[in-house]
């Protein structure tokens, strides 16, 4: 770095040489010169070569152009740099404002751009930008970070502090949340938001705020759907979605970094237990809680989906068995079956010695198979394990209900336990009309075929109200509790059984 910061002050240097005015004044003497020692033959010659050495020296020593840093092709925003510069301009001394960062991304997006497709991902990624650009001053800064992430930079004017940022970052989630419209049906998103003030930077420069955002973020990403954080000493590095290697992430495997966490599933006019969903957990041990965004694509990509699903089922059967032995009920444990796992010829037998080896009556495991999945199922192998599974006993759930276009046939031909409702449709069930409807919808589809349900992603007490009223069976998400360790989650059904009443009024449906 230092020859070439080097070679370049040379080159400024000898152009300034070459191009000073006063070089002219001399051509007169150099010609003098040339004839007085060559003669007229000598002076020609001359003549020809000094501005040809000139204009050489000119396009030798011609500084390089500036790079253009291109525009993400999709948003049309800048990229990274040019919010690390901005970001760096509120360090400078003679800096008018200070600038604070916040990043943001879209929950989910890789589900998303799964039930979306390239061009449906590409609309919600553009609207999203457009919206946070209006919410923004003129004078502030919003970038794209990647897939579904976006960075912004604020001025720190007067009164900018924490409160005030909070707000912004409200404001922010509160545009991104208002529907989308594609191919004629809406997409209602949430975000997670973390934020970094400059007096909280570990170093004066737009990098080190960057980071601090982003682990801000990250946090945020590990709290639920629509978390924000604010940038503290105490927070691990960065957080990003990162490409684990393969012995890496076999070791986690191996070791037990990598295990399931669970989440209550709760009777929603009761408030009784009625099982959980065992869902993978990364507890590194250099960058703490890991979210499943940040590594499940990379153990996709290094072909340990079966080892995981069989770490999963360990773990959950071996939770079950440890909650039976305390005498705590926790009727049933569900975990998710990748379509990679239903390919394999050997999954059902593989559950089965699984349930014998445990003990476990099969109908206490629940087998959690996405809709698209089922919706794309032709192969005989996969339709083979679904249905062995269930008639050994367990019960088959309809992961993400809604997204995947799995046509109603399909409940039928798998002997589908239940549905559970995608989150999309869950979110502001309370408060937005349209997304009412659709839940009563499905509803009534389930009960026309009688088969359960259960509503993933309940995040407030309102969503939770309002499916009590329309009917749903079960209910799964923060407004209840988050996932927690084996432990935990025994410590959580013995601290919430006992306060429940014999009795509960279920709402009125409005």
């Amino acid at each position: 770095m230092a020859l070439v910061q080097g070679g370049e002050q040379v080159k400024r240097r000898v152009r300034a040489i070459l191009t000073a005015p006063h070089l002219a004044a001399f051509l007169p003497a150099i010609m003098i010169t040339a004839y007085w020692y060559g003669g007229e033959h000598l002076m020609v010659l001359v003549a020809i070569l000094f501005p040809g050495l000139l204009a050489i020296g000119g396009a030798l020593t011609r500084p390089a152009p500036p790079k253009q840093r291109k525009n993400d092709v999709i948003t049309g925003l800048p990229p990274r740099p040019k919010l690390l510069e901005q970001l760096d301009r509120g360090f400078a001394s003679d800096a008018e404002y200070e600038k604070s960062c916040l990043a943001l991304e879209i929950d989910d997006i890789q589900k998303l751009t799964a039930q979306l497709g390239t061009e449906g991902i590409r609309q919600v990624l553009r609207a999203t930008s457009d919206r946070l650009r209006a919410t923004l001053r003129d004078t502030d800064l919003v970038c794209a970070l990647g897939a579904g992430r976006f960075g912004v930079s604020i001025d720190r004017r007067q009164r900018v502090d924490l409160e005030a940022t909070l707000q912004l970052a409200a404001r922010l989630q509160a545009a991104v949340s208002e529907p989308i419209s594609i191919d004629q049906s809406r997409v209602l998103l949430s975000s997670c938001v973390g934020f970094a003030l400059p007096s909280r930077a570990p170093e004066a420069t737009g990098e080190a705020l960057l980071a601090a955002a982003e682990s801000a973020l990250g946090a945020a990403l590990l709290a639920g759907p629509g978390s924000i954080r604010a940038f503290s000493n105490g927070m691990t590095a960065r957080v990003e979605r990162s490409e684990h290697n393969r012995d890496e992430l076999s070791r986690a495997l191996d070791t037990g970094e990598i295990m399931p966490w669970f989440q209550p599933q709760v009777c929603v006019k009761t408030g009784h237990v009625t099982g959980c969903e065992a869902l993978v957990r990364w507890q590194h041990p250099t960058m703490g809680l890991i979210a499943p965004g940040a590594f499940l694509p990379a153990i996709a990509k290094a072909g340990l989906l079966e080892r995981l699903g069989e770490v999963v089922l360990f773990g959950a059967l071996s939770a079950l068995q440890d909650w039976d032995r305390q005498g705590v009920d926790v009727p049933a444990v569900a975990i998710n079956i990748s379509a990679e796992e239903l390919n394999n010829p050997n999954l059902s037998e593989k559950i089965k010695w699984e349930l014998d080896r445990f003990d476990t009556q099969p109908d206490r495991l629940v087998i959690e198979i996405l809709e698209t999945v089922v919706a794309q199922t032709e192969d005989d192998v996969a339709r083979h394990n679904i249905n062995a599974l269930a008639d050994l006993g367990c019960k088959i759930d309809l992961d993400d209900f809604g997204t995947g276009n799995a046509s109603i046939a399909s409940i039928s031909r798998f002997n589908v336990h239940r549905i559970k409702i995608d989150r999309s449709f869950v979110t502001h069930i309370d408060t937005d009309t349209d997304q009412k409807n659709m839940i009563s919808a499905i509803l009534t589809i389930a009960d026309q075929l009688n088969v359960g349900t259960v509503a993933e992603g309940v995040e407030t007490h309102g969503e939770h109200m309002k499916l009590a009223a329309l009917g749903c069976d079960h209910a799964q998400g923060y407004s209840i509790a988050k996932p927690m360790p084996a432990q935990a989650f025994l410590d959580w059904v013995k601290a919430h059984e006992p306060k429940l009443t014999t009795q509960r009024v279920v709402p009125k449906l409005a």
